[in-house]
């Protein structure tokens, strides 16, 4: 029995490097391909079936995307300053407001073509860049990874050059200069509520 134990283990110490160091464009592109196939989805079109279509869309990007990342980026400083638990919720926030905010502009797509452009690694970082067309106008977005044990996974995306860690960090900063992080954290928890609220009208 330990035979079979070891071999197992052997196989397996030779197998996963492979799956672990596959390349970042290799991490990026299925999942975009899994989105989009639901967003192309006739049978998820529609307000009736949002919840349904955003749940599948979460379920692939969480595979691909680190949110905690992202919100410790998002809060700099501030992230090492609150307990694990305000962590966890502050990531949970970040994740709602991303699906509220993101995934709606997504759920506009009809087919656009997406084209893999190029990929930049330098240590534990990586850089994949796309277009998409927009009736005719090829619009950049580049996706920001980093490696982690398991695979290389997306902290960031900058789209025709805006960054959105970048983007929420400028707009947080006043709000956790004049209200603190618990002050940040009601606010998000409004705008989450609202926009919730506006996808039910």
């Amino acid at each position: 029995m330990w035979m079979v134990v070891l071999t197992v283990s052997v196989l397996f110490f030779f197998i996963a490097p492979g799956v672990v160091l596959a390349g970042p464009t290799e991490q990026v592109k299925p999942t975009l391909e899994e989105v989009l196939a639901v967003l192309g989805d006739a049978g998820l079109k529609g307000d009736a079936h949002k919840d349904e279509r955003r749940t599948k869309v979460m379920s692939i990007i969480k595979k691909s995307f680190d949110f905690r990342e992202m919100s410790r980026r998002v809060l700099g400083k501030t992230w090492k300053e609150i307990s694990p638990a305000d962590q966890d919720h502050f990531t949970g926030l970040m994740t709602k407001l991303l699906e509220n905010v993101y995934i709606g502009k997504l759920e506009s797509y009809s087919g656009q073509q997406i084209d893999y452009v190029d990929e930049k690694i330098k240590k534990d970082k990586a850089l994949v860049s796309t277009t998409i067309d927009n009736n005719g106008q090829k619009i950049p977005i580049h996706y920001i990874l980093i490696k982690k044990t398991s695979q290389w996974m997306v902290y960031d995306i900058n789209i025709d050059g805006v960054s959105l860690v970048k983007n929420y960090r400028q707009q947080f900063k006043s709000v956790l200069k004049r209200a603190q992080f618990s002050g940040l954290v009601k606010e998000l928890e409004q705008m989450n509520k609202d926009l919730a609220g506006e996808g039910k009208k």
